[in-house]
């Protein structure tokens, strides 16, 4: 049986890929910072699954407390195969143009929660020499744009992460896989541009589990953003900047 931590349980990504887990026969913990709300998710997977889904807490922003999660899910798992990581928030925009403090905080919750995190997963994964992570991000990431570089810069930094750990780990028998995710129908995105683009949470999530069967190591969410961002990339900085989209 695969042991499975899911970091941001309560996404709707995140649902929708626990239940694939769950229904392949797989033993999960689900995780997130609304304790109560992980709680019904995981209580929603094993009625659904019929399997036993375990719940807990944590923050992304409280470094300190990272290693103790860590171990306490894996305890409760009873080890630990895999894990998926899909937290993270657009956050305040505007205020993370201006305020230090509101930039850090959508950095602490894309980009170094993500890296103490899975820093020390991958560390278990290693010693084990076998095992997985996904880690979820999003198109975001592939250029600054002027309307959401601070989301951006995270996500593109997370990527660049998942990259040289796939590489140092390749050797050890454990997998990273990560998902550049496009527009997905969530409460995160509702009202923004792109809506002609987005896909469902479901969607997404059967994507996203292919991929994972299939070992993949990059995978845009959907397809077609692969070609979207490789146009994106082609074009010349100083037109770029001038661009409102």
């Amino acid at each position: 049986m695969t042991k499975i931590l899911i970091l941001g349980a309560t996404s709707p990504i995140a649902r929708a890929l626990a239940l694939r887990f769950a229904s392949d026969g797989a033993r999960l913990y689900l995780a997130a910072r609304d304790g109560d709300e992980a709680r019904r998710v995981a209580e929603d997977v094993s009625v659904r699954a019929g399997v036993t889904a375990l719940s807990g807490t944590f923050d992304a922003s409280d470094f300190a407390s990272h290693d103790e999660f860590i171990r306490h899910a894996a305890g409760r798992l009873g080890g630990l195969d895999g894990v998926v990581v899909c937290f993270g928030t657009l956050g305040d925009e505007d205020a993370a143009q201006t305020d230090p403090g509101a930039a850090l905080a959508t950095i602490h919750q894309n980009f170094t929660g993500a890296v103490s995190l899975i820093t020390l997963a991958a560390r278990h994964l290693e010693q084990q020499l076998s095992g997985f992570i996904i880690v979820i991000g999003s198109v975001a990431g592939e250029r600054g744009r002027a309307r959401n570089y601070v989301y951006g810069s995270a996500k593109g930094a997370l990527a660049i992460f998942a990259q040289g750990l796939r590489g140092r780990l390749a050797a050890s028998g454990v997998h990273v896989m990560t998902v550049k995710l496009g527009t997905v129908d969530t409460r995160m995105t509702w009202g923004r541009e792109g809506a002609i683009l987005t896909i469902s949470p479901a969607k997404a999530a059967d994507l996203i589990y292919a991929a994972y069967r299939r070992r993949a190591e990059v995978v845009y969410t959907p397809w077609f953003w692969r070609f979207i961002m490789g146009a994106i990339r082609l074009i010349p900085e100083s037109r770029f900047k001038r661009l409102s989209f």
